[in-house]
């Protein structure tokens, strides 16, 4: 009678077949897991966008409060420490850049301004909110839909 222990057919580990599955599961969980990390990542970095934009909208509003006009210099903004025009700056950790435009009163309309920011660099793989706007009204609107990057 030969014993269980000395089995020459059946020895401990995995079958080239198991392993083959693992790594095929692996894969599958890999190349779903991944794009929707990287799209939650990217949701995120919005909400650098949305508080640049509001910042300055608010600082507008602070200076025309004391000055009746707008502004778009970061100096008299409190946006930077040289009186340059704030167009394409990069703010925070690169994913957005901010521009400000500002128009001066023509009666009988009141002056105006438009804050923006635009993807850049990886950011613009972000195809549902490139851009977001924010104007003396306080109107929120972005490209290529308001209501889903601003919530």
């Amino acid at each position: 009678m030969m014993s269980e222990c000395c089995n020459p057919r059946r020895s401990g580990g995995f079958s080239l077949l198991e392993l083959m599955v693992t790594v095929a599961v692996a894969t599958i969980l890999f190349t779903i897991a991944v794009p929707t990390y990287q799209a939650q990542v990217r949701k995120s970095r919005r909400t650098e966008a949305r508080t640049a934009v509001m910042d300055l909208a608010a600082r507008e509003e602070r200076y025309y409060s004391v000055n009746n006009s707008y502004s778009n210099s970061a100096l008299q903004l409190g946006y930077g420490a040289q009186d340059v025009a704030i167009t394409d700056l990069t703010i925070a950790s690169g994913y957005y850049q901010v521009s400000v435009e500002s128009f001066p009163a023509i009666p009988p309309a009141r002056a105006r301004f438009k804050v923006t920011a635009k993807a850049f660099g990886p950011q613009l793989k972000d195809t549902a909110c490139q851009t977001f706007v924010v104007d003396q009204t306080g109107t929120q609107t972005s490209a290529p839909s308001a209501t889903a990057c601003w919530n």
